[in-house]
């Protein structure tokens, strides 16, 4: 038996890998190198087209019980990543180019997966798992709304930050320090007084943006929200989200500052930043001109600038079951953002679900049961809700997940309950052989 994945993004890769390690053949249509999409630089599978951060890695994180979850399924886009994260404090950060590159070597080393490059332009016949990602050709695009009927795509918009190499960040007005000092201290912290301040929101609500077909303040993603449709919403905005100076002390006053931007390290030679929380959509020299306003960037290089794409998604309660599989046809599957998880890590999870699932059907085995007090399922029950009215993008969260039968009063120890409940099951599928 060969099943068919759909591209080699996060969610594919993970599917594919999943498949193989069962011992199932795979073939992985990946389109680029031959074809790329403007959010993608690089020819590797995995890549990485926002931030290089996979966020918290606490269990008393949402996030961080879904990595945990994944881990001890076996994943790989988590081992790929563990093997070249950096430091980023709390969170788990990793080496972009070096983590694409590992997860795409460990793909093409595989055995049993055969790699294809080639854009279908078709829904093949199953067994198939399509996760093409938010960044669906074009021609693709219009074959699974022909596919669905033509009524099963939504879409968002979704920015990417601008990048700046060390050397060329002011270190005379920029400091090394993690919030609170939790861990070590990972990020460069650039301050901006009130003076500073108020001429960078000046500058950065009335900058000219690029020229976007359909957008939209409405129809953006919360979670990758540009940074000057935040400032549009009020002067404090920023100063509440990205640029929070809590937890920051500016050695230069002994004070906590104004304001602050926090830059994290992209690549594992510490050459290369991300302004966090800067996804933007502006045009390239209005991003130089108002991001160079920042103190400690005023002579910043900047080797790659923010940029705008839009995200498409399926309406996924009405198409999908909690397999990620087409409610009329089960060998036809799906995964990854197109199905409306939002983030890297959640894709991931799409993709192990959706291949351990699909490995279960052709193999003749009981399908798998991720319950709603495991991360991993209670994303999947989520896209598959019938219930859920005005469908949007999600992020894990503890308030999708199975809560608890006792109260305990602090936020961080119920977390923390929930995510050792969640580990117990997982442990428990996990020897089953799922």
């Amino acid at each position: 038996m060969n099943v068919k994945v759909i591209g080699a993004g996060l969610a594919g890769s993970e599917a594919a890998w999943q498949l193989a390690s069962r011992g199932i053949d795979v073939t992985l249509y990946e389109m680029k190198p031959r074809k790329m999409t403007p959010a993608h630089h690089s020819p590797y599978f995995a890549e990485l087209v926002c931030s290089n951060s996979l966020r918290g890695d606490r269990l008393e994180n949402a996030v961080g019980l879904l990595k945990e979850e994944l881990r001890r399924c076996g994943s790989l886009i988590m081992a790929c990543a563990d093997a070249t994260r950096v430091e980023a404090g709390g969170c788990l950060a990793v080496d972009r180019e070096g983590f694409a590159r590992l997860v795409t070597e460990k793909i093409r080393n595989h055995p049993r997966i055969t790699v294809v490059e080639q854009e279908l332009t078709e829904v093949p016949e199953g067994p198939v798992i399509i996760a093409t990602g938010p960044l669906t050709s074009d021609a693709l695009s219009q074959a699974i709304g022909r596919y669905f009927g033509e009524t099963g795509y939504l879409h968002f918009f979704d920015a990417a930050a601008p990048l700046v190499t060390a050397d060329s960040i002011d270190m005379e007005k920029a400091w090394w320090q993690s919030r609170y000092d939790r861990g070590t201290p990972d990020y460069i912290n650039c301050a901006l007084d009130a003076q500073q301040y108020r001429a960078f929101m000046e500058a950065l609500t009335t900058a000219q943006e690029a020229e976007v077909h359909g957008f939209e303040d409405k129809n953006v993603f919360e979670g990758c929200m540009p940074v000057e449709v935040m400032a549009r919403r009020g002067y404090d905005t920023l100063r509440f989200g990205p640029l929070k100076p809590v937890g920051l002390t500016d050695p230069a006053t002994g004070k906590e500052p104004y304001a602050v931007v926090q830059l994290r390290q992209d690549n594992a030679a510490k050459s290369v930043f991300n302004l966090v929380g800067f996804q933007t959509h502006l045009k390239f020299g209005e991003q130089k001109r108002v991001f160079s306003m920042i103190p400690a960037l005023a002579g910043a290089e900047f080797v790659r600038y923010g940029v705008m794409h839009q995200n498409t998604f399926l309406q996924s309660p009405r198409l999908l079951d909690r397999y990620y599989a087409d409610r009329r046809n089960p060998l036809v599957a799906f995964a990854g953002q197109m199905t409306g998880v939002e983030g890297y890590v959640e894709s991931t999870a799409s993709g192990l679900l959706a291949a351990v699932a699909m490995a279960a059907k052709v193999t003749g085995k009981a399908l798998p049961d991720f319950p709603k007090a495991t991360a991993i399922g209670a994303l999947a029950l989520y896209i598959s809700d019938e219930n859920v009215e005005n469908f949007q993008p999600m992020n894990v969260n503890f308030s999708i997940i199975q809560g608890l039968d006792v109260r305990i009063r602090k936020k961080a120890e119920k977390n923390l309950a929930i995510a050792n409940r969640a580990l117990g099951i997982i442990d428990e599928l996990v020897a089953t052989g799922i």
